[in-house]
């Protein structure tokens, strides 16, 4: 005869309640990779390693949140995309932010974070040779609510590029000027140089961000996006390069030197002017971060304002 081993009613020691019940606002996991595939239409399909922060509030009466739960909406999510392809990846947080509230039955708002690394083909301006370029995306969804789920989602892009510094050019443009004028050059000759030929100065690494905050539903083009920033700088810049492109290059960006406050002013005002289909109460944040070479710090420079604010100020 065959005894049956009866199975062990393992303690759910999570669902008891804490010694100390006070509401905490978000528990979770960190540091989740996952492949993500984004469809594109007639295009092949883009491959991203991402990395997700995912997480739930917990009720001051419950001792642990169920974590295994947040890897079983992920993986459901990204299983049931295979069939309904992802077209956004603010999209694909949105959903997995819908399965967290349905999985944690006692949570009342889940919140879903995605950072990837997006690879974006470029051709260097003399030569037009291709080469591809990394930029850091981003996108998080929060859902809240019961019976009716509210969601707001935000993507953006951080992008990297170059400044020059219009105040130390300036200070370079009058000794070249003086200089020349020592050198018995007429005025008029000395105007004409100095406007095709510009003057040196000291350049940065730039950091430029756009995060724009929406409701579902509300479709956001990253790739507008990221050609935003790069256009606010003074320059962009490449991975691979020949000379005649460095050139072309250094020679732009000293064409069009830019402080920092001037990057995030023309990305707001390409926001404006490029994103027309956004409503007017979506939430616009711009930072610009250089990186500088002849100081230790950096500069900083920052707008947050719903797209109707800005329209009004520009």
């Amino acid at each position: 005869m065959i005894h049956e081993i009866p199975l062990m009613v393992l303690p759910d020691v999570q669902s008891n309640h804490p010694d100390i019940q006070i509401n905490l606002t978000r528990v979770g996991v960190k540091n989740v990779k996952k492949l993500v595939e984004v469809a594109r239409d007639n295009k092949r399909p883009i491959i991203l390693i991402s990395t997700f922060n995912i997480f739930v509030d917990l009720p001051r009466e419950i001792k642990g949140a169920n974590l295994s739960r947040n890897f079983e909406a992920i993986d459901e999510v990204l299983e049931e995309a295979i069939n309904a392809p992802v077209y956004e990846i603010e999209e694909l947080c949105s959903a997995v932010a819908r399965k967290l509230l349905d999985r944690h039955e006692y949570a009342s708002r889940a919140e879903v974070q995605m950072q990837s690394e997006y690879i974006i083909k470029r051709r260097t301006p003399i030569t037009d040779m291709q080469c591809q370029e990394i930029v850091d995306i981003y996108a998080d969804a929060i859902a809240t609510g019961g019976d009716e789920i509210t969601i707001k989602r935000r993507i953006g892009a951080e992008v990297l590029g170059i400044t020059t510094c219009p105040c130390a050019q300036e200070i370079m443009r009058e000794l070249a000027a003086d200089e020349l004028s020592k050198l018995g050059l007429a005025e008029d000759k000395i105007r004409t140089f100095l406007k095709n030929v510009p003057m040196a100065t000291h350049n940065q690494r730039g950091r430029g961000m756009i995060t724009i905050e929406v409701s579902d539903g509300v479709d956001v083009s990253l790739d507008e996006i990221i050609e935003i920033i790069e256009e606010s700088m003074s320059s962009r810049i490449f991975e691979l390069l020949k000379r005649v492109d460095e050139a072309s290059i250094v020679e732009a960006a000293h064409r069009r030197p830019r402080f920092v406050e001037d990057c995030v002013r023309a990305m707001a005002k390409l926001v404006v002017e490029r994103l027309t289909n956004l409503p007017d109460d979506s939430i616009i944040t711009i930072m610009q971060t250089n990186e500088e070479s002849i100081h230790r710090h950096n500069a900083f420079a920052e707008r947050v304002a719903t797209l109707a604010e800005l329209r009004s100020e520009i």
